[in-house]
């Protein structure tokens, strides 16, 4: 058999994969080069080179939003990856209906964005919302009136005083459950030759957790911050539906940004210019952890087979 035969076979998959993948990408730059309204077709629009990419770089409001989704990113990223691994830490262990908890914990995940959105817009309102009943509950309003006094717990308005804060919860509660499986399922993988050496060795609980578990999850562990990171600078419906990205630019990610540059101010161009920039910082996020990752995959297969001589 020829050497060249093997790829002769996959070559008209690899074609159709490379057309459906780079094609549409193609088309964002190339479109990131014009004046491109629209209404227009593309080969009928003005090359303006460089410009739109140029414009960005004095425009406050692109940075403004480049701010708010890097706070919203790194913040909800994080937080889900301290609760999602601390609850698999927790339940990695035989507890009689664990398959029902389970499907419980994944349940926000498999909620449209849209319907996430309505019902925390709703829970965070300041006269019907769940968080102003409960602090209502607490503070009493209705007796404090009735007394003639002013509360001291005021009702809050959390969409108008924390705006950041209401989406970035909103996140946590929908996608931690995504962490938490994949960081269970990576537990329930470890070599149990490994937690045996480290048991009889005298390692206690929380050491086992840093020295062990932690170490041997890493390549999982950064795997998955990876996806969510790149979801999280994606995020649209949710905030778009409880904020539409206010008051003022206060929510106003990256992505609505692009949106309503396409959409309502009808540059197209300078929308595809944004959306390449975002491009390119996902890559650099992306090649970063990947290199990281396999620092980290290094470090576990020493682990692992320090583990398997112990044994």
């Amino acid at each position: 058999m020829n050497r060249m035969t093997p790829y002769m076979f996959i070559a008209p998959a690899a074609l159709v994969m490379a057309l459906a993948l780079f094609y549409p990408i193609g088309y964002m730059m190339w479109g990131s080069f014009r004046d491109w309204d629209p209404t227009q077709n593309i080969s009928e629009t003005e090359f303006v080179g460089m410009a739109n990419y140029v414009r960005l770089w004095g425009d406050a409001f692109f940075w403004e939003s480049f701010s708010v989704t890097l706070i919203f990113a790194f913040t909800v990223v994080v937080v889900e990856m301290v609760i999602g691994v601390g609850l698999a830490l927790l339940l990695d262990r035989n507890i009689r209906g664990m398959s029902v908890l389970r499907t419980l914990f994944i349940l926000p995940m498999m909620i449209a964005p849209v319907v996430v959105g309505l019902v925390w817009r709703f829970m965070f309102h300041q006269t019907y919302g769940t968080f102003n009943r409960f602090l209502d509950w607490i503070a009493g309003w209705r007796i404090w009136e009735w007394l003639g006094i002013e509360s001291p717990i005021q009702p809050v308005d959390w969409l108008g005083q924390n705006p950041l804060l209401s989406v970035i919860i909103a996140d946590i509660w929908q996608w931690t459950p995504f962490i938490f499986i994949l960081s269970l399922a990576a537990l329930q993988s470890l070599p149990r030759s490994a937690l045996e050496a480290a048991r009889i060795d005298g390692a206690t609980g929380w050491q086992q957790v840093w020295f062990i578990k932690l170490p041997l999850m890493a390549p999982v562990l950064v795997v998955t911050m990876l996806l969510r990171l790149i979801d999280a600078f994606k995020v649209l419906e949710v905030i778009l539906v409880m904020t539409g990205g206010g008051p003022g630019l206060s929510t106003e990610i990256l992505a609505l940004r692009i949106a309503r540059t396409a959409r309502e101010f009808r540059e197209l161009g300078e929308a595809a210019a944004m959306s390449n920039y975002l491009l390119m910082l996902l890559m650099l996020l992306t090649l970063g952890m990947f290199a990281f990752n396999r620092w980290t995959e290094a470090r576990s297969r020493k682990l692992k087979f320090a583990a398997e001589e112990e044994g």
